[in-house]
């Protein structure tokens, strides 16, 4: 009954006495592009996740009573959506088809030593040619490309970046830095393209071990050096301009690499104008 009033009307009210999402999911799917908008009537916090978030749009509007349990996890899911729908990134990286990349070319490649190598597993899948922007200067950072190409000595990990040391920067889905070592479960990253698309990815997990390193040193658009600490393993892999990836462990002076360049500094993950 519902589905046939989509279009006649403004609003859709949506109450339930047995709790359903697959419903909510079919009328948000129908009232796409229709000017027709859902209301949920929610009676505990778990219900405004789920209608908040149906087929990642969510409905329109959630109905409350005055609990203050339920109240609140209205508020949080409408933030959230909110932070979803319109991410700061401070004029600083765009959430966007059009993410500028820069080739850099790799002056030397050296053994690193040895310490605590950090994967980040995302909530999400990765694409080939998909990765983080991570390195040891959050003014140049590298596209370490995600484990979604296979291998003759372990299977694919389409959600993870195996992401260097601890002392590593990585861009955020903000336009922030962070260090590696600050991460944590449900932070968002900035996931880029060899193209030039941007999205986030939400982290699940830290998966640290005790690895060896390769430092990988370039020089950045600015005539600055800059580097990367990545595992020495065949699987670790950049890409290149010509969208292809290589393999840490085959990487040679001179060729190059794709990352991210910037002016300034950064203090606490915020950019700064010092130089």
């Amino acid at each position: 009954r519902a589905r046939e009033l989509i279009g006649s009307l403004d609003w859709i009210i949506l109450e339930f006495e047995n709790w359903s999402m697959i419903p909510i999911e079919n009328l948000v799917a129908a009232c796409e592009n229709t000017p027709t908008k859902i209301a949920a009537k929610i009676r505990n916090p778990s219900e405004a996740q789920g209608a908040g978030f149906a087929l990642e749009s969510g409905v329109d509007a959630l109905i409350v009573d005055e609990s203050n349990d339920i109240i609140e996890a209205a508020f949080i899911v409408k933030s959230q959506r909110g932070e979803i729908n319109s991410i700061d990134l401070e004029n600083d990286v765009k959430q966007s088809n059009n993410f500028d990349l820069s080739p850099l070319e790799v002056i030397s490649i050296t053994d690193g030593g040895f310490g605590e190598r950090y994967c980040i597993d995302l909530i999400t899948l990765l694409s080939k040619g998909e990765g983080l922007l991570i390195g040891s200067s959050a003014s140049s950072m590298a596209l370490i490309h995600g484990e979604t190409i296979s291998s003759e000595y372990v299977p694919t990990r389409p959600f993870r970046i195996n992401a260097g040391p601890p002392h590593s920067y990585v861009l955020m889905a903000n336009g922030k830095t962070k260090y590696i070592s600050e991460l944590k479960s449900n932070d968002s990253v900035l996931i880029v393209s060899i193209e030039g698309r941007t999205r986030k990815g939400v982290i699940g997990r830290l998966k640290i071990e005790k690895r060896p390193f390769l430092q990988v040193l370039w020089r950045n658009n600015f005539d600055k050096q800059a580097s990367i600490y990545l595992q020495q393993a065949e699987t670790v892999r950049l890409v290149d301009s010509t969208g292809s990836t290589n393999s840490v462990t085959s990487l040679k002076p001179g060729d190059t690499i794709m990352g991210w360049n910037d002016k300034g500094s950064r203090h606490i993950g915020e950019k700064v104008k010092s130089i």
